[in-house]
């Protein structure tokens, strides 16, 4: 099980990033239009600096929403491999079995 204060921390981070998600990506906009004068894309690239940095999106980390656990994590049932494990020899997964030999 991961520590409470890095799972809430995650948690966090995915609430600012869904509420600055549009102002971002309008900001950006402006930046990257190259028709803009100078002077207004620039404005634009400080007032994105200004934002909170864990707004962004790459500041994400995956984590199992069973555990917590930030590696080996399976994006398509967003869990570990470890919780897959557990789950599977539970049964509680339909058409995955343990293999053993």
């Amino acid at each position: 099980m991961a520590k409470k204060s890095m799972i809430a921390r995650e948690v966090k981070r995915e609430k600012l990033v869904k509420k600055y998600a549009a102002k971002r990506a309008a900001l950006k906009e402006i930046i990257s239009d190259e028709s803009k004068p100078m002077e207004e894309r620039f404005r634009a690239s400080l007032k994105l600096a200004k934002l909170p940095r864990n707004s962004s999106a790459t500041r994400l980390h995956n984590r199992c929403q069973l555990t917590g656990r930030p590696h080996a994590y399976y994006r398509k049932l967003k869990i570990s491999r470890i919780a897959l494990r557990e789950l599977g020899s539970a049964g509680q997964i339909p058409g995955l079995v343990k293999s053993s030999w």
